[in-house]
């Protein structure tokens, strides 16, 4: 499963590759204004594609802008209201410990601790205006552009990195709360009907990353007492490069009577891993399309699925090199 990857969010990337894509920007002024209006469950976003919309140029531009520094305001705020309720909580906790040590003072210290690091570390990276790799970082259920044909177009249009096919119900999102990845070996099951060999995308990642077993990474056996322990591992292709993932979308409208909004959605297509990955202690592999495969794959309409399962056959195969990051 590639449970998490940097995406490439900001449209000059894409405009690099594909020159004559265009930006959805209804799709983006869509989903900012969702989130402004509906903050459960909340909606995430990489703060690079908040970054597109940082100097904007035209009015559309300007009224998404404008919803995103709302919100960072807004969550400013709240967190600095929370900061402060712990620092409180943090002085007092003290107070009660230098004349005696009771578990009430002692979980309040430690829980306060906690809370103002992450409360500094939130308002950091609200303040922050250079990006760092951390900040390209996707994870299932976040927010990513990625490049679809509409209507005979190349649109970059953001959609949620949790796939809910077309036709199921909206409770999908949690009884397959892996549908962020689909298995080129499933694609032609019945869950994916309506998708595959439908509608195609492709997500431009440089990095990816899985969750391992650290004993099967260093392949060897657990040793007297020791449990499993899940690491991080980051996979960057080499020589490094941006690549051209092959994905799968859903544009899922609700049913009659249903008060659930549309929703874009789309799934990394993941394969058999190649031998460096299969060696560092995970099972699956994203696919890479080939240049001169992406423009057929982003029109599957009317070819076989022989031939649309040929070009991820045909996917790049490039060395991946790792590293532990958590």
């Amino acid at each position: 499963m590639c449970y998490s990857a940097q995406v490439r969010a900001e449209y000059a990337a894409f405009q690099r590759m594909f020159p004559s894509s265009k930006l959805s920007l209804k799709g983006f002024w869509e989903i900012y204004w969702k989130r402004r209006e509906q903050p459960r469950p909340v909606m995430r976003f990489p703060k690079a594609m908040d970054a597109m919309f940082a100097s904007p140029q035209t009015d559309e531009e300007h009224r998404i802008g404008a919803l995103i520094d709302e919100y960072n305001a807004n969550q400013t705020t709240t967190t600095e209201q929370a900061l402060f309720k712990q620092r409180k909580r943090l002085v007092d906790a003290e107070r009660t410990l230098a004349t005696k040590v009771t578990k009430k003072a002692q979980e309040d210290q430690r829980i306060a601790t906690n809370k103002i690091a992450d409360a500094l570390g939130k308002l950091e990276r609200l303040r922050r205006t250079d990006l760092g790799e951390q900040d390209y970082r996707i994870f299932p259920g976040w927010w990513a552009p990625v490049l679809i044909v509409e209507e005979g177009e190349l649109v970059v249009r953001p959609m949620r990195y949790l796939c809910r096919p077309p036709g199921k119900p909206a409770d999908y999102d949690v009884k397959f709360s892996g549908a962020y990845n689909a298995r080129r070996d499933n694609l032609k099951s019945s869950f994916w009907k309506g998708v595959f060999g439908e509608q195609h995308a492709v997500a431009l990642i440089p990095v990816f990353y899985e969750n391992v077993v650290r004993h099967l990474a260093e392949h060897r056996e657990l040793g007297p007492g020791e449990e499993p322990e899940n690491i991080v591992l980051e996979f960057r292709p080499q020589p490094q490069r941006t690549m051209t993932v092959a994905c799968i979308y859903s544009h899922w409208t609700p049913p009659a009577g249903s008060d659930e909004p549309e929703l874009w959605s789309f799934a990394a297509i993941t394969d058999e891993p190649l031998p460096e990955v299969a060696a560092a202690g995970h099972d699956r592999t994203i696919v890479a399309l080939k240049p001169k495969n992406v423009m057929t794959w982003l029109t599957p309409q009317g070819r076989s699925h022989g031939e649309l399962d040929a070009m991820l056959e045909e996917k790049e195969r490039p060395h991946y090199e790792h590293r532990l990051v958590a």
